[in-house]
């Protein structure tokens, strides 16, 4: 291969749909990928972000400028494959530098066929995107960036993002969900220090999008889950159900998973169904979206949504601000109030509701708690991979909710109203800028 041919082969470009080109250099596979493009603003769990399954149909660009130092290895993926559609960063890791890593992360992606680019202004993108809001982007590497001998038109690339399918709208669960149902024991300390002893209750996860981890911190405090298709029915779920006793605890998990809450009708009427027969409920971030939806609010779309390990959120139970990781571009539209709401659906028929946590970059609700109910949701991600554990407490909670339901729910301590988390949120905002 001569040098120029070389270079052609080694060559990337990103185009955004509104016709912003980056050029840069090609990383992992060689081809062509589209996705909505957005930004995460982690540092490390590069690994995590990648295998996690609310990334489907989304290009990824990572804020931290080097990327890949620490490899890739077989015990950290949240899933079973990379679910990005494509990867940006600035300076990829020359070497690698753990002693767990297995593979560099230019040969995963190559091997997974992951379509990334490399060299590229990942600040002035990232700002381009705050500013303009996520929208979609394709990338063109090697071959795929030549016609008949010649170099595509910068029009072409766009027309071609332009055509490619948006985020609104688009029901992505089914995609990434398990195809059949499997069993997470109890297991380590609990396990350990409770030889023989029964469940302390048994969970439905309906997956989403799961990520691995978040079973595993259910079974760590004693719970059995089993986890089931996005397409069961509540009979499945009562099937599950069907061979404890009548007094054993059980309760109903909603993950994380990619698209848009709007589009998931079923995954809405089969939350409904739960909350009609008062089984406990707990959901995560698109969980979160669900039961707001289930509940009879509205979600909307963030202009460039919450990804990263870094996020402050008030938990208004406790008053103590948790740094969280988050992975959304759609959030819930409900009151701030500290007396909450009556959940719109069906003339209020699931009782009142309270706003429980609250992002104090943007105010955006994460989280959500029934008063009448046996339910709670948030938006962001406690199972800690990759991110802080302040919100593990949330698994505990959940446990609660399942053994002790008489307790429910759980007082506010922080009863700001809307206008002064509004001025949490402002003094947050200018002691990071």
């Amino acid at each position: 291969m001569t040098p120029a041919a070389q270079t052609a082969a080694e060559s990337a470009a990103l185009v955004l749909e509104d016709g912003t080109t980056y050029r840069g250099r090609a990383y992992g596979a060689t081809g062509t990928t589209f996705g909505e493009i957005v930004f995460s603003t982690g540092m490390t769990g590069y690994q995590e972000t990648l295998t996690d399954p609310s990334y489907h149909r989304q290009i990824v660009v990572m804020t931290a400028p080097h990327i890949g130092n620490t490899g890739v290895n077989d015990e950290d993926p949240e899933s079973g494959q990379i679910w990005v559609s494509g990867y940006v960063v600035r300076d990829p890791a020359r070497r690698v530098s753990s002693w767990r890593a297995q593979h560099s992360l230019g040969e995963e992606l190559a091997e997974q066929g992951i379509v990334g680019i490399s060299d590229v202004d990942t600040r002035a993108l990232t700002r381009r995107l705050r500013e303009q809001g996520v929208m979609r982007a394709g990338i063109f590497s090697g071959e795929d960036l030549v016609r008949d001998g010649y170099p595509r038109s910068v029009e072409e690339l766009v027309a071609q993002v332009q055509a490619s399918p948006q985020m609104a709208g688009a029901d992505l669960a089914r995609e990434v969900s398990t195809k059949e149902s499997y069993t997470v024991e109890p297991q380590g300390e609990w396990l350990e220090n409770n030889p023989g002893k029964a469940p302390v209750a048994t969970v439905v996860a309906v997956d989403l999008g799961i990520k691995t981890m978040t079973p595993v911190r259910l079974a760590e405090r004693g719970v059995r889950v089993v986890v089931v298709p996005q397409a069961s029915t509540v009979a499945d779920i009562e099937g599950v159900f069907a061979a404890l006793p009548d007094d054993a605890p059980r309760g109903v998990f909603f993950s994380n998973g990619p698209g848009d809450p709007g589009a998931a009708g079923h995954e809405v009427e089969l939350l409904r169904e739960v909350l009609d027969r008062r089984i406990p409920f707990f959901g995560i971030c698109f969980g979160n979206q669900l039961l707001g939806r289930a509940l009879g609010y509205g979600t909307y779309k963030l202009d460039y949504g919450h990804r990263g390990i870094n996020q402050p959120v008030l938990d208004r139970t406790t008053a103590k601000v948790e740094v969280t990781a988050h992975n959304h571009g759609f959030a819930v539209d409900a009151p701030l109030d500290e007396q909450g709401s009556t959940a719109p659906h069906d003339g209020g028929r699931y009782g009142r509701v309270v706003v429980s946590h609250v992002g104090l970059n943007d105010q955006v609700v994460e989280g959500l708690t029934c008063l009448d109910l046996p339910a709670f949701s948030v938006q962001y991600h406690p199972e800690a991979a990759a991110g802080p554990h302040d919100a593990a407490y949330l698994f505990d909670r959940f446990v609660g909710l399942l053994t002790n339901p008489a307790a429910w729910p759980p007082a506010l301590k922080s009863p700001q109203s809307a206008a002064q988390i509004n001025t949490a949120s402002q003094i947050n905002t200018e002691e990071n800028h």
